[in-house]
């Protein structure tokens, strides 16, 4: 061990200084929205739970339906490079972000990015509003899939019950409404530190009931061959590739990143560290078994592959249930991540930062908006059961550009690597071959939207 002398000592404590008064200085100068939803206090740990709250979320159990239009070779390929891209493109993002930090302009949300490397238009024309709409579309999202599963537990004992979807819809809505009105982002971490805990449970059971019936006679003949139909087989891969994409999706990087306390460097990668612990876990133990299991036969979610076609649950019906719970309880923390964006955008318009984050000035136009903001999302939800399709579309416009080609466009302009270089290529290779597959993925979205409009009724009890 060295020993410290008085010098190194002084030198500590002035840069300390520093980064206090710099931290004081940007305190005073952030908006209300910034300053009450963004509070920069976290550790990496608290990063870690959120990364894997806003990306290890029901919709991998959508993953053995993604295979079945892939196949097994190019099913777990896809996987590979979704989390190897993914992973990287979220480490460029963060050291960006540190970059831009250790100029001493901290940012605290994407379009601020946007900003200050593209220009105001593409931040207000382009990031900001796609932003918006990849996190409200997955909170509607969300609401919708746990409507979804709370019926899914009142038909498992009362089939004959006359409830419809929609009231489920609003009564999970109502849970999030009370959700909705925890303060900031950091004031989630306890509760992001559950759903880890949930996510890790439900996958566990979801692959262990995936065995028990890819082993048994109940479940059906394995069938991997893939479509011999062209047109249906190739749009099936891209639509399998947009839900691998969006399933990897986050869009919220930059604000998981200003809830970490200053110094930020080096913190987010151990953040994604955990977060990608996780998603191995998850995700590839869900996708082979539920795969393997049910084949050509694997339903969008694959828990409804646990019930026959005649309504016979293939597993204990208590099984069934606690799953659903896991799932209901995961999906509420999920929903109330993606409304972090939203939330700050109504703190910055309707707060005033020069009064206390829990005055009756600031406490009332908070409730107010954050509720009238989750109630437009159950009512779009209820009214459109379908929203499933649309929120591919979304995916595909918004999670795409978001997490797999702006972070390697960002850290290009940033740090200007020579044209000459292996990483300048490979970043502008990663933002070609995605921005197509976005578009393809688009193309495939929409045609499925006009499939099945068919179907389409408000408030349809599906």
């Amino acid at each position: 061990m060295g020993s410290i002398g008085a010098g190194s000592i002084g030198s500590v404590h002035v840069e300390n200084l520093n980064e206090a008064q710099s931290t004081n200085h940007q305190k005073q100068h952030l908006d209300a929205g910034a300053l009450f939803v963004l509070k920069s206090k976290g550790s990496w740990w608290h990063s870690g739970y959120h990364l894997t709250t806003s990306i290890v979320a029901p919709p991998l159990l959508s993953l053995p339906f993604a295979f079945a239009s892939l196949g097994w070779t190019a099913g777990v390929l896809s996987l590979v490079i979704g989390a190897i891209v993914t992973f990287y493109s979220y480490n460029l993002i963060s050291l960006v972000l540190e970059h831009h930090a250790d100029l001493g302009h901290r940012h605290l949300r994407f379009r601020d990015m946007a900003y200050d490397i593209l220009g105001p238009r593409w931040s207000k024309y382009y990031v900001g509003p796609i932003q918006f709409m990849v996190c409200y579309g997955a909170v509607v999202g969300n609401i919708l899939l746990g409507g979804q599963c709370l019926k899914a537990i009142y038909v498992l004992w009362n089939s004959n019950g006359t409830m419809k979807l929609y009231e489920f819809v609003i009564i999970f809505g109502v849970f999030m409404l009370i959700l909705a009105q925890i303060p900031s982002f950091h004031s989630l971490r306890h509760i992001n530190l559950i759903s880890l805990v949930l996510c890790l449970l439900y996958s566990a059971c979801a692959t262990a009931a995936s065995i028990y019936i890819g082993i048994s006679s109940k479940g059906p003949k394995k069938n991997y061959s893939l479509s011999s139909n062209d047109e249906t087989r190739i749009f099936g891969i891209f639509n399998a590739i947009a839900i691998i994409a969006t399933t990897y999706g986050n869009g919220i990087i930059p604000e998981i990143q200003a809830t970490l306390a200053p110094p930020v460097k080096g913190k987010m990668f151990k953040g994604l560290c955990v977060c990608y612990t996780v998603v191995t876990v998850t995700f590839f133990s869900v996708a082979v078994s539920g795969y393997w299991a049910f084949g050509n036969d694997s339903a969008g979610l694959v828990l409804s592959n646990f019930i026959d076609p005649d309504g016979n649950p293939l597993v204990p019906r208590w099984f069934i249930m606690t799953i659903n719970i896991f799932t209901i309880l995961q999906l509420s923390a999920v929903a109330v991540v993606y409304l972090q964006p939203t939330n700050e955008v109504l703190e910055r318009t309707f707060a005033d930062p020069t009064s206390s984050e829990f005055s009756p000035r600031n406490v009332i136009p908070r409730i107010i908006s954050r509720s009238i903001s989750v109630m437009l999302a159950t009512l779009i939800a209820a009214m459109l059961p379908f929203f499933g399709d649309i929120n591919s579309m979304i995916g595909a416009f918004g999670f795409l550009p978001l997490d797999f080609v702006l972070p390697v466009v960002f850290f290009n302009l940033t740090f200007k690597p020579s044209k000459k270089t292996f990483l300048f290529w490979l970043n502008s290779s990663i933002a070609v071959i995605f921005s197509m597959v976005g578009v393809t993925a688009a193309v495939a979205a929409v045609r499925q939207i006009s499939l099945d409009a068919k179907n389409y009724k408000l408030f349809a009890n599906v």
